[in-house]
């Protein structure tokens, strides 16, 4: 496929909100927004708990913060292929079944008196794997309940949520930490995964069969399917160029967000309840972001947005290592509130602009093959930062991860979006 300027049009964003009219993506969005309140607790809680109730150091912070996301380098390929096979919503439906019996066996596991770090551990990497298969073929479905000029107003909906979530359920994940109820905390983000669950089992919207049925050489390779998708990420300079800078800044990034919890709790001294609200307060930066990302796209242009974002938010997490106790404290929430502005706003124009550039029936495998590269960077990027935090410091590490990550942005200038106001669309 062609991306020139002669066959291409460019991404448009709607002025006027129509997602939420429509009721099978309404159901799909609460399910989202249930579910995401409870893993931003549970994003809090499982650090806090490691290193206050379990004793965990710096290295053991990394491999929790790898665990999650080591899945995506193990089959993060293959899913993509598998996801293009099947209909999206059972799948998304027994990714959420499984996710939240994982969270309650750390519920029973807590009131017992019997979770330990090895738990914890497996918990992080099945619930990855299991998010794994859920992204995949999120992303694949989301297309399935609205026309395309509607995607960006829905992912902007999604994208929300997900950062009010990160507003409202850290602080509460911290407070739980506190007070010794992690069961509580991981109570809740099961029964949030179980109501997701029956909220998707009533979407009444029918699939369209596996593109793979309708093709000639449906019994094509698993293989052959896992190569077209990438030779196609791979051919296409936008999307190559959008990679290169997401994955480059996910590794800086899970290097430093691994180290978070410490560089709060130990060096700076915060208490747990200071940290969720920190957190909560920090999230709104992505609330932010999610809202202005339609407007930003619409005055600058969608390519020109996405090259603003980065530039201009890189370099505020060189706030965050100069974070003392007291009012020092505001480093880190300017500096990180200020960085999830940008990093939300640009990633909501980048994946409309996917969901309407890839090819329905290739749009998992692509989806995957770009979060095999991006979230397979993650896990290695917190073993970097558990290794830097253990060799150099805590705050050293944070100084050298928020520098490469506000580096990265001068790769977006090395394909064809330093030339264009709009991305492309077929």
């Amino acid at each position: 496929m062609s991306t020139t300027t002669s066959t291409t049009t460019s991404v448009t964003t709607s002025t006027t909100p129509r997602a939420l009219r429509r009721r099978d993506f309404r159901l799909l969005w609460a399910g989202e927004s249930v579910s995401q309140f409870g893993s931003a607790t549970t994003r809090v809680l499982l650090p806090l708990i490691a290193v206050n109730t379990l004793n965990a150091d710096s290295f053991t912070m990394g491999l929790l913060g790898a665990a999650a996301w080591v899945p995506w380098l193990l089959i993060g390929l293959p899913v993509g292929a598998w996801t293009d096979r099947m209909r999206r919503r059972p799948v998304m439906i027994v990714c959420n079944t499984v996710s939240a019996v994982l969270m309650l066996s750390l519920t029973a596991a807590d009131w017992l008196g019997l979770l330990a770090t090895g738990q914890v551990l497996l918990v992080a990497l099945l619930s990855g794997t299991a998010d794994v298969f859920f992204r995949a073929a999120y992303s694949a479905y989301v297309p399935a309940l609205l026309p395309q000029e509607e995607l960006a107003d829905g992912n902007a909906k999604l994208q929300t949520s997900e950062s009010a979530a990160e507003v409202v359920a850290p602080g509460a994940g911290g407070v739980l930490a506190q007070t010794a109820n992690a069961a509580l905390g991981f109570l809740a983000d099961g029964l949030s995964f179980l109501i997701s669950a029956v909220l998707l089992t009533r979407i009444r919207a029918r699939e369209s069969p596996p593109g793979h049925e309708e093709r000639a050489g449906a019994d094509r390779s698993l293989a052959a399917e896992i190569r077209e998708g990438i030779v196609f990420l791979g051919r296409d300079p936008f999307l190559r160029t959008i990679l290169a800078c997401d994955a480059a800044m996910n590794l800086f990034l899970a290097g430093a967000q691994c180290l978070a919890i410490v560089f709060l709790s130990r060096t700076v001294g915060a208490g747990g309840g200071v940290i969720g609200v920190l957190i909560a307060l920090t999230g709104l930066g992505g609330v932010l972001g999610a809202v202005i990302s339609p407007r930003l796209a619409r005055r600058f242009g969608t390519a020109r947005a996405v090259i603003l974002c980065a530039f201009c938010s890189g370099p505020f997490g060189l706030l965050i290592p100069l974070t003392t106790d007291g009012t020092g404290l505001l480093a880190f929430l300017v500096g990180d509130f200020c960085l999830m502005t940008g990093v939300v706003a640009g990633n909501v124009i980048i994946v409309s602009f996917r969901q309407a550039y890839c090819p329905p029936d290739m749009l998992g495998r692509v989806s995957s093959s770009i979060r095999f590269v991006m979230y397979g960077t993650i896990p290695i990027g917190s073993l970097l930062g558990g290794t830097l935090g253990t060799v150099l410091g805590v705050r050293d590490a944070l100084w050298l991860l928020y520098t490469g990550n506000a580096l990265c942005a001068l790769l977006l200038l090395t394909g064809p979006l330093r030339t264009r106001r709009e991305l492309p669309v077929p």
